[in-house]
């Protein structure tokens, strides 16, 4: 099994003068938050609200600028979530990843929508 990756669209709510950033992601379920480098943050006129410590898999710790709110949309699905500025890449984690309903396959390296729910996200609350 390789890396998955997929095509979303990233916008700032706040700036609907500035276009989408579209963007190849590395898709990864053991990551919680969206993670975008510096220069998206940039492109999308993000303002740095908060920070947060983050963990390596090294072990080592940093902190690191928290943004948003950002769009994330991926076909016919979005969702609203702030991100951790770090690394080269874009980096889609869990929460996006079940606020949009997506189901990823990966022995296909693909993301798709859930095709239980096609038209709209689902979500088990109780």
């Amino acid at each position: 099994m390789g890396d998955v990756f997929t095509n979303i669209s990233l916008t700032n709510p706040g700036r609907s003068d500035l276009k989408p950033v579209e963007v190849r992601a590395l898709v990864d379920t053991g990551a919680g938050w969206l993670c975008i480098p510096e220069h998206v943050c940039l492109q999308l006129d993000l303002q740095n609200g908060d920070h947060r410590e983050v963990a390596m898999a090294d072990g080592s710790k940093s902190i690191v600028p928290y943004v948003g709110p950002i769009k994330v949309a991926f076909e016919n699905r979005s969702c609203y979530v702030g991100a951790l500025v770090l690394g080269d890449e874009v980096l889609l984690g869990a929460i996006p990843l079940e606020d949009m309903d997506l189901v990823i396959s990966p022995l296909r390296g693909t993301v798709t929508v859930n095709p239980d729910s096609p038209n709209i996200p689902h979500g088990r609350v109780k």
